[in-house]
């Protein structure tokens, strides 16, 4: 079996050494590139099944890096590398193609960890029928997918689709990108007399403009460059089921206009085609866009608005349904537990405090990484502090990281030159770089033990 490409990307020069020397002992073949510039030329030599890409670059990001490497290598997994100060923008990055992201510091066991889900993820998304239970190894009891949460939102939620479900109308499903839109639409379908039919979910954010008609609608053969072979596009995939389009927002006006055509005629016509295809499919859309904005400003059409949004059902961010965020923090406990065949019973009471008191910019999505990340990193028994993020411990949103050509401070000079206001999140970053070790914490703030105890106190850290 051939082994996996892998390309590093990442400014930090040890970095790129240490995850090349270790991702190579996992049989991988890697390559590594410290500038935008360098990766791109590496990307047109080279076929890569993934990319490790820092969030920040010196001659780009990877919001650009990720446009570049999906227009050239569809295929690709990307992974994002980002600070949690990051969060909200990597879990942008994820409705725009990005398979994950993973937190600095970096865990060798939590990179491979991503590394293995995402080389084994299908790579084709759009043929995949709604997986009603996730598979769990060695015999473990199932994981539901969906769960409904506990708190009045989560009620009024699940009755609407309780409602909406057995009907064929169409749903517009709202809120912030992390929220939990598509495991909605996939419970909307799970319940709908469509259930044994496809669920086929296409992310228009993540479709270059100039494929999404092919994605959505096929394409004949020589219709232009690369089109080889007929092609059923997700209408056909779906035949019978649910469509699912996330982002809807994204979709270029062209295409609005032939999604409009579809949905009154219930005819496609592939790219470069003659043939009217009649088609049986639901629609199901998503945006964490406001749409009448949209359609004030000339980006949506407002006769497809009225035609996606017969129901509309409305997620609120994980900060204001503070009632379901251990609920759903157990959920992903056991997915994780199933995922990495460990068995860590609960939170210790520490943990559920900080995860309360978080606000959770990724909402669910930051939610799921952070419990996965601390379940591999706890032995046995409750998820400790120690398993935690720096900016989770300190019970504070995390703050916007300072421009690459602002001086930055670390570790070299020690604690002192550090301001007041900046010392805490110093001493949680050395703590969780040391594994919480205090001895050599203090070590490497330079400062002795007794003075690092006095300010874990004067700051409220408890370790």
């Amino acid at each position: 079996m051939a082994k996996h490409r892998l390309l590093v990307i990442d400014d930090d020069a040890d970095i790129c050494t240490l995850l090349d020397r270790f991702l190579k002992k996992q049989g991988y073949d890697v390559d590594t590139a410290q500038r935008g510039s360098t990766a791109k030329e590496l990307l047109k030599s080279h076929r890569y099944d993934l990319v490790l890409c820092d969030h920040r670059l010196p001659d780009t990001d990877s919001a650009e890096m990720l446009q570049h490497i999906k227009g050239v290598a569809r295929e690709t997994a990307v992974i994002i590398i980002t600070g949690y100060s990051d969060v909200r923008t990597a879990v942008e990055l994820m409705r725009k193609g990005a398979f994950d992201y993973v937190g600095k510091p970096l865990y060798p066991d939590e990179i491979l960890m991503r590394i293995k889900d995402a080389l084994a993820a299908p790579t084709e998304e759009f043929l995949a029928a709604t997986p009603k239970l996730n598979k769990s190894p060695q015999g473990a009891k199932p994981t539901p997918e969906y769960i409904q949460g506990s708190g009045a939102h989560a009620a009024g939620m699940d009755g609407h689709i309780s409602l909406v479900a057995p009907t064929n109308m169409t749903v517009l499903i709202t809120g912030d990108t992390g929220t939990g839109k598509e495991y909605v639409a996939k419970e909307i379908h799970r319940r709908s007399k469509r259930s044994s039919k496809p669920f086929v979910a296409v992310d228009c954010g993540a479709l270059p403009k100039d494929l999404a008609g092919s994605e959505l609608f096929g394409h004949v053969k020589g219709a232009f460059t690369g089109a080889v072979a007929d092609k059923r596009g997700s209408f056909e995939q779906a035949e019978g089921g649910t469509l699912f389009l996330d982002e809807i927002g994204n979709l270029s006006y062209e295409n609005q206009v032939k999604l409009l055509r579809v949905l009154q005629e219930r005819r496609i016509k592939r790219v470069g085609g003659e043939k009217d295809i009649a088609v049986d499919v639901r629609i199901l859309a998503a945006t964490n866009e406001d749409l009448k904005q949209a359609v004030v400003e000339g980006g949506f059409r407002e006769d497809l608005l009225h035609r996606i949004n017969e129901f509309s059902i409305d997620l609120l961010p994980l900060r204001d349904r503070p009632e379901d965020i251990l609920v759903f923090a157990g959920h992903f406990l056991d997915k994780a537990n199933a995922q990495l065949g460990k068995e860590i019973d609960g939170f210790d009471a520490k943990v559920k405090d900080l995860l309360l008191a978080h606000t959770w910019p990724g909402n669910l999505r930051e939610l799921g990484n952070v419990v996965k990340r601390a379940v591999l990193l706890t032995g046995d028994g409750l998820v400790q502090l120690s398993g935690l993020p720096a900016e989770v411990i300190s019970g504070v949103p995390a703050t916007r990281q300072p421009d690459r050509g602002a001086p930055q401070t670390g570790f070299s000079d020690g604690l002192k030159g550090v301001s007041h206001s900046a010392e805490k999140q110093a001493i949680l970053k050395a703590l969780e770089r040391n594994g919480f070790n205090k001895s050599r914490t203090a070590e490497m703030l330079n400062i002795d033990r007794k003075t690092l105890y006095n300010k874990l106190k004067s700051f409220g850290i408890e370790v």
